[in-house]
């Protein structure tokens, strides 16, 4: 099954995930990030990041969507043409885009039974492409109108295509602490650690940022995120980190 199959598979699944929100439609809200950089003169580069997260809550079920997207562009000095002298070239130095849906059957106040999926495709990575599938137990330690801290661990299954290598399935442990605080009145801490491990493979990816709010519907939040395979070729690093500012726009 090549990486175009497995996003089909994943694609239809979030579509599965989404029904629900048809019989709840009032009960969205969602959030929008969009952050770009272009640099002209002696260098030359472009990048673009962004975010869309969507969160359906009812009192037996949470539903959330998110989609998200890096591509950057800039100049390269090589020898492109064969003829020994080197000269500049602007070529594609990421494209990472990443799809994930959870849904979350509520117990009660605290705890839920959570179904989750995530796909990514990334050309600049140790991995083209992984897919996960997961279940598990989630729990909201903390949920005050300032701090929030919310857990979830359960089993899953991974197929991962490495970067110019053979496709890998294993299980895989699946864990997520989900924590906020809000500082002042108008800016938030937010930090989100991923962790799927397997045989194989574990990959990390750590999220932390802040939102100062411009509005009731705006803020700017700087972030950084920290994205780990313990299992790559000799050759490619094994941890990736990204630095944004970005413009936030929140809806409902």
């Amino acid at each position: 099954m090549n990486h175009r199959c497995v996003l089909r598979h994943a694609l239809a699944v979030g579509i599965l995930c989404a029904l629900p929100l048809t019989a709840a439609a009032e009960n969205w809200t969602g959030v929008g990030e969009f952050g770009l950089a272009i640099a002209s003169g002696n260098a030359e580069s472009e990048n673009i990041n962004g975010k869309l997260a969507f969160v359906n809550e009812s009192d037996d079920w949470k539903h959330s969507f998110g989609f998200g997207v890096l591509r950057a562009k800039g100049e390269v000095v090589g020898d492109f043409d064969g003829d020994g002298i080197p000269e500049k070239s602007k070529q594609l130095t990421a494209n990472r885009y990443e799809f994930g849906a959870s849904s979350a059957y509520k117990m009660n106040e605290r705890s839920s039974w959570v179904a989750a999926l995530r796909y990514e495709n990334d050309d600049f990575a140790a991995f083209d492409s992984q897919a996960t599938l997961s279940i598990g137990y989630g729990h909201q330690f903390i949920d005050s109108e300032q701090t929030k801290l919310r857990t979830e661990i359960g089993p899953g299954f991974r197929r991962a295509e490495l970067a110019g290598g053979p496709t890998e399935s294993e299980m895989i442990l699946r864990g997520v602490v989900d924590f906020s605080h809000q500082l002042t009145d108008t800016t938030r801490l937010v930090n989100t650690l991923l962790i799927e491990s397997g045989s194989d493979n574990t990959f990390a990816q750590n999220d932390i940022g802040v939102a100062v709010s411009i509005n009731e519907a705006l803020a700017l939040k700087a972030g950084l995120q920290a994205r780990h395979n313990t299992d790559v070729w000799p050759t490619v690093k094994k941890t990736d980190t990204l630095t944004t500012l970005n413009l936030v726009y929140s809806f409902k």
